[in-house]
């Protein structure tokens, strides 16, 4: 690629769901960082298939973007709530589950927000330029943003060729995509009668005129898809029939223990097991993160006992323990046959349907902007990344920039890979790595619950570097000595008689340009 003569950037992130937000909202007003983030859509948009009226966020509203991390940051939850004049409103809500939909809009008004986001910018493909220690991103404007209050940053004005900016580090937030089982992609099945979740919202309207629905999948995707089919159904008209490979519609696992298990003292504790461990394990978990909402399954409940107040039959079948095992379609808007096989008995047999809506899950991604990258990437057996405690790929020696993922860890640091939760906290430490240590303050152990064996000493006298960001050296080839004073406690400042405490608010932050630097030099 051509050389840019634009200033380098420390750090480029491509993809804006809510982690790389999440990145740019915690990196902004940090002095000597200068940061660009690239999204080909045309505005943030937190699946849109999904934005259904009632339907809530199944973490409370303090997992935003950066409270977590910093409660004081201008781009807070609360901060929005206020620059909208909400917050008595919120007040008397009380709740601790906000609307979806509201935090769709709380995420958009931080990426107009931000002068570091672009959307409407395609990232084309990705090199490394050895001579110049960079990386070169290919970067192309689609035309079709949705332009900010204010001065648009340069190059955002209209569509145009590719030009290439530079970078020593990247952010890849990507995220995931909808997962269509073999069954359905196999089959030739058409995508008007078979389609995602993710695709729902936009569809709904074409479901009234179907006979009989089928939902596959049984996460909270699928259960907010069958609640609302429930409440729109057409009496005597429509059959809806729920699918499961799950041996039951369960609930989420909500106990205050449980939830212990998204914590960065669990992620600490699961990077540890060995991999045959991990690739076992997160499957059986699938109640952390693959179950539904109580409210959810009472609701589904509770329409259906409606339902049979006057007529024993619902019009609703509900078949956990099942798994489609093929799918074929008669004619070119013909019904669809779904061969299924109930997986406690063994047993065959087949469903006969109008539509489907696949409620599948989604899958990680390795997009093809990475190809020209792909022999400086090393992958473990199965092709995935490997990933250690700061976020970083691992990569060939030749290779000297940072490459940080955000939700394509699944397989190195668990369940709370894709969990909201999280995501303050995992930028944060993609920031410390960034600035040695000089970002945020990063939270010490705050589980509970004691993971793993208890070692000789006592359990509870956890380590700061016990724990990935709070202290620990990071693995690799980018260590960041720090000093005592330093570890864990972010940025610090002199106090009195030469003692140095943490700095006190989040504009006190002021990483050291010449560190940042420095850094590069290594």
């Amino acid at each position: 690629m051509p050389r840019s003569e634009e200033p380098v950037h420390d750090v480029v992130g491509i993809g804006l769901g809510p982690f790389n937000l999440s990145l740019a909202a915690l990196a902004d007003g940090l002095p000597g960082l200068r940061t660009a983030f690239f999204e080909q859509a045309p505005a943030f948009s937190w699946h849109p298939g999904l934005l259904l009226e009632g339907t809530t966020l199944q973490v409370p509203f303090l997992a935003d973007l950066v409270t977590l991390v910093d409660p004081t940051s201008p781009w807070s939850f609360l901060a929005y709530l206020r620059a909208h004049d909400r917050l008595f409103r919120f007040y008397f809500y009380e709740r601790f589950h906000i609307p979806r939909r509201e935090y769709d809009a709380y995420c958009r008004w931080v990426a107009q927000g931000l002068d570091s986001t672009h959307f409407g910018v395609r990232v084309e493909a990705v090199t490394w330029d050895a001579s110049a220690d960079l990386f070169r991103v290919a970067i192309t404007h689609t035309g079709s943003h949705t332009e900010k209050t204010g001065a648009a940053p340069a190059g955002r004005t209209s569509a145009g060729p590719t030009r290439v900016v530079a970078a020593r580090h990247l952010v890849l937030g990507i995220g995931t995509e909808p997962a269509i089982p073999p069954a359905f992609s196999a089959a030739g099945i058409s995508p008007d009668l078979a389609f995602h979740s993710a695709q729902y919202r936009q569809r709904r309207a074409s479901l009234a005129g179907q006979h009989r629905i089928a939902v596959v999948g049984s996460g909270q995707s699928g259960a907010e898809v069958f609640a609302d089919l429930l409440r729109t159904q057409q009496p005597g008209v429509q059959q809806l029939t729920w699918l499961t490979r799950t041996p039951s519609f369960a609930p989420m696992e909500y106990s205050k223990l449980g939830l212990e298990q998204f914590t960065p003292d669990y992620v600490a504790y699961f990077r540890g097991l060995p991999r045959h461990r991990r690739d076992a394990l997160v499957p059986a978990q699938w109640q952390l993160y693959k179950a539904i909402d109580a409210d959810t399954i009472a609701e589904i409940y509770d329409l259906l006992y409606e339902r049979t107040i006057d007529t024993p039959d619902p019009a609703a079948t509900l078949l956990p323990g099942v798994t489609v095992e093929a799918a074929s379609q008669h004619g070119e808007r013909g019904e669809i046959t779904l061969a299924c096989r109930h997986r406690d008995q063994d047993r065959a047999f087949e469903l006969t349907v109008d539509t489907a809506v696949l409620a599948t899950g989604y899958a990680p991604r390795r997009p093809a902007l990475l190809e020209p990258l792909a022999d400086l990437l090393d992958l473990d057996d199965a092709g995935r990344f490997k990933v250690d405690d700061r976020y970083r790929v691992a990569t060939r020696p030749a290779l000297t920039g940072r490459l940080y993922v955000q939700n394509a860890e699944l397989h190195t640091h668990g369940v709370g890979s894709p969990d909201l939760g999280l995501g303050a906290w995992r930028s944060a430490v993609i920031l410390d790595d960034l600035t040695g240590g000089r970002a945020h303050r990063l939270p010490p152990p705050s589980a509970f619950t004691t993971f793993g064996a208890p070692t000789e000493s006592d359990p509870s006298d956890t380590s700061p570097a016990d724990v990935p960001g709070l202290g620990a050296s990071p693995a690799g080839r980018h260590p960041h000595p720090r000093s005592p004073q330093e570890q864990g406690s972010g940025r610090v400042v002199p106090g009195a008689a030469g003692t140095r405490q943490p700095a006190a608010g989040r504009r006190t932050h002021q990483p050291d340009p010449a560190v940042l630097r420095q850094e590069e030099q290594r």
